[in-house]
């Protein structure tokens, strides 16, 4: 039987309509005040020039109204331009390039596994077959304490890792931006697992010799998401102090978190996190202007703490034979799903255009009064956002979210690169990330992007930056010598 009516999916290209519904919300201020100004110009137009110079003429100011009226005005500017929050930069940022030498193939790493693991072969198999759907490639590193059979994690050797990927971040943020330590006013290092005394923060002031009146921070414990954590930190602090720059270290040391027993939650972070660290100058000087990179528009912070499953997911404890480690919870994905929801809901009505979260009010309303099966409305971020960088954290985190925000796989290209070639470097990820976009020439200026993590505890948060100027593919990137070979397929499972 020929359908009654025609198939209107077909028929109308569906796509053009919602362009155009996007574009009437979006402009509609504009369209509405067009035919208001038009008309105004047209009765101008009809009248006389003695009729305008008799209306000019009629308009009568003596000196008080204008003295009284010039001081409003200068008030009103005064006040507005004080309490108007200051602008931060992004001036540069570098990220650390482990040596080719910290390199652990999946030969390798399954042969050490093999020789740890001896006595528990089924250990030893669950690595593998987490290898082997992680997503991560062949170049991925560990820090040479790793690399000894059995592992030597000793403070020595994680102090030597701190200083190998904090000292080469730092040194090559000199580099890139001239920056002397004598001009950093502000310094921020989050590293979550390892926290020395004295702090990783005093180690940099003491390699540096920085100034005895910096502002230093030491954030630890924090999770994957920390990286954001600093920045806005730094940002508070910048509000308050003006002409100042802040240098933000994201980190995370793994020497003396190698886990050795045979618990499978806590065997996890094993086969996932590798070396990685990235320096970050942020500034409030209006000297950079037009040198910064970025422009910092949002950050938005999220913590599930208060949950006892969500505090308890990612959880630092020992196993049954005394052994320390990281237990990552079967509900972590679940309660990673409802943390981005609180963000996203968060961050929606600052970053979304109308149309979009008239959409969102209008399905929300509808669930509510008529129907509650109703599909609620995921907003269409992509409108938002010309880049996203999501969290590095692992293939399952970043499949989520690409679903759940409805991307493409160019958007998430970027995400999962970086966890191919540098695995989860834990909060500085994101920095990887973004340097995978600037090394690909994709980054113009106006592009906005969206910094997405997650972190223990349990938080979600996010950072939005706006690009000030189109950004060339950078020559000192730790993707310069392999960018040519990504994007890259990555299967499903790699069979070792």
């Amino acid at each position: 039987m020929p359908p009654i009516l025609p198939d209107f999916s077909n028929s109308v290209k569906i796509k053009y309509v919602k362009l155009g519904y996007q574009y009437l919300v979006n402009h509609i201020l504009y369209l509405l005040l067009i035919p208001v100004m038009v008309g105004i110009l047209i009765e101008v137009l009809r009248l006389g020039p003695d009729e305008i110079l008799s209306l000019w003429r009629s308009l009568h100011f003596n000196t008080v109204q204008i003295l009284c009226s010039s001081f409003l005005i200068i008030f009103i500017a005064t006040v507005y331009f004080m309490s108007k929050p200051r602008t931060i930069y992004l001036v540069d940022y570098a990220c650390y390039k482990p040596p080719v030498t910290c390199r652990v193939p999946f030969s390798t790493f399954m042969e050490h596994s093999r020789l740890i693991l001896k006595d528990n072969p089924k250990s030893v198999e669950f690595q593998m077959r987490i290898l082997e759907r992680s997503g991560l490639g062949e170049e991925t590193c560990l820090p040479p304490a790793i690399h000894y059979i059995p592992p030597k994690p000793t403070m020595e050797a994680a102090r030597g890792e701190a200083e190998l990927v904090i000292f080469s971040a730092m040194d090559s943020l000199f580099k890139k931006t001239g920056l002397k330590p004598k001009d950093i006013d502000i310094l921020i290092v989050n590293c979550s697992l390892f926290s020395p005394t004295p702090s990783l923060s005093a180690m940099v002031i003491n390699k540096y010799k920085l100034r005895s009146n910096i502002k230093s921070f030491n954030l630890s414990g924090m999770g994957c998401s920390a990286g954001l954590i600093s920045i806005d930190l730094a940002r508070d602090i910048l509000q308050v102090h003006p002409n100042s720059n802040a240098v933000v270290v994201s980190t995370e040391i793994i020497t003396p978190n190698y886990y050795q027993g045979n618990e499978r939650a806590m065997l996890l972070p094993n086969c996932l996190f590798r070396m990685g660290g990235a320096a970050i100058l942020l500034s409030n000087r209006r000297s950079h202007r037009w040198l910064a990179k970025y422009r910092l528009v949002h950050v938005v912070r999220t913590h599930k703490g208060a949950d006892d499953k969500a505090y308890r997911c990612v959880f630092e404890q020992e196993d049954k034979e005394g052994k320390v480690g990281i237990n990552l919870s079967k509900d972590l994905m679940a309660i990673a799903g409802e943390a981005l929801k609180s963000n996203i809901t968060t961050i929606g009505p600052l970053v979304l255009p109308a149309s979009e979260q008239l959409l969102f009010l209008l399905t929300l309303i509808g669930r509510k009064i008529f129907n509650p099966k109703w599909k609620p409305y995921i907003p269409d971020f992509k409108q938002a956002f010309e880049h996203f960088c999501i969290h590095a954290g692992g293939r399952a985190v970043i499949d989520e979210l690409q679903k759940n925000l409805q991307l493409s796989a160019e958007h998430v290209e970027a995400s999962r690169m970086t966890l191919h070639r540098f695995g989860n470097t834990s909060s500085s990820s994101l920095w990887y990330e973004l340097g995978y976009i600037e090394a690909k020439g994709r980054m113009r200026r106006g592009d906005r992007v969206w910094q997405i993590a997650f972190g223990s505890g349990f938080k979600c948060n996010s950072a939005v930056w706006k690009c000030n100027r189109t950004i060339k593919t950078p020559t000192d990137s730790p993707w310069a010598d392999c960018i040519d070979r990504y994007p890259v397929h990555i299967p499903e499972v790699v069979k070792l």
